[in-house]
């Protein structure tokens, strides 16, 4: 006779149960993981994107000022060359007129001429006065040479384009997936040590698994599911909500020492409906920092996220 089959115990049927979720929460931490790092990838290829075309604009800027100095000492030079010729000039015509009229020739002759022609002369010699007078100083002449050719330069300099980094052009450089990002990670953003994580209850009752939030330096919460880290799918949620920033800060030890830190920041980015920290909303575009067992919501949501790490007592 051929033995019976028998059904499993319930024993083995919770065994294999737990094996299985345990499957699945490992196949979703590796597809997360392949995400985190598609995601990584291309803000870095983005980052990169930037800071070429920033060193390319700072390259032709550099160029331009070296263009316009040269000019302006070109320009220096040639003023000089003509004072000096025309100081030059002078001395020359000077000096010949001295060496062609001397003292005991102006008086011989003054002597013959008649009362008409004294009163002429005197006439004549005081309106050459007058006119040597208004004559511009050449010193005078050479300054406001130079500085109207400094101010054609600086005019000119007006008139070219400018390569600067314009605020449309910063926005096509902080773009991912074709979404311009309203936030960009500070130079002390950190991955954090710890490994926390956000428990997220609705109602008082716990939703899934935990949120791991270690494996990356920023995590983005909002209704764009393209861009957002963790979605937050309620209608009151904005498209960028807000976002959590790990910072490495300088903190004072229980020796009374000072060391570096790496701790969880949370900060608003504008969002219509708020971000509240423990039932208390906190201010846009600025950072408030996290500790263990806080507890974040974001707009009307009734989802809590309570943010514990491993260690945290139960």
């Amino acid at each position: 006779m051929a033995p019976s089959s028998r059904s499993p115990s319930p024993r083995t049927k919770r065994l294999r149960r737990a094996r299985g979720e345990k499957e699945i929460g490992r196949s979703r931490e590796r597809e997360d993981d392949g995400r985190e790092r598609e995601k990584r990838n291309s803000r870095e290829m983005d980052r990169d994107i930037g800071r070429d075309r920033d060193r390319e604009r700072k390259g032709e800027g550099e160029r331009d000022r070296e263009v316009g100095d040269k000019r302006r000492r070109s320009g220096r030079e040639d003023t000089e060359k003509r004072r000096r010729t025309r100081t030059d000039d002078e001395r020359y015509s000077r000096g010949r007129h001295e060496r062609s009229t001397s003292p005991s020739d102006r008086s011989h002759r003054s002597s013959r001429r008649s009362p008409e022609r004294a009163i002429a002369s005197r006439h004549d010699e005081g309106s050459n006065a007058r006119g040597g007078s208004e004559e511009p100083n050449v010193e005078e002449d050479s300054v406001a040479r130079m500085r109207a050719v400094e101010e054609a330069l600086a005019a000119k300099k007006k008139e070219e384009p400018s390569f600067e980094l314009s605020g449309k052009l910063a926005e096509e450089t902080n773009r991912y997936r074709g979404i311009t990002l309203l936030f960009n990670e500070p130079p002390e953003a950190r991955k954090p040590s710890e490994r926390w994580r956000l428990y997220v209850f609705k109602d008082g009752e716990p939703l899934n698994e935990p949120l791991c939030l270690h494996r990356q330096s920023c995590y983005l919460f909002g209704r764009e599911r393209r861009i957002a880290d963790i979605p937050t799918d309620h209608p009151s949620c904005s498209k960028q909500h807000a976002v959590i920033q790990y910072r490495e800060m300088e903190k004072e030890k229980p020796d009374g020492m000072m060391g570096k830190q790496v701790k969880p920041y949370i900060m608003d980015l504008g969002s219509t409906n708020k971000t509240y920290i423990n039932e208390s909303p906190i201010e846009p575009q600025r950072y408030y920092e996290l500790f263990e067992k806080d507890t974040i919501k974001f707009g009307n949501s009734s989802r809590e996220y309570v943010l514990l790490h491993e260690n945290s007592a139960e």
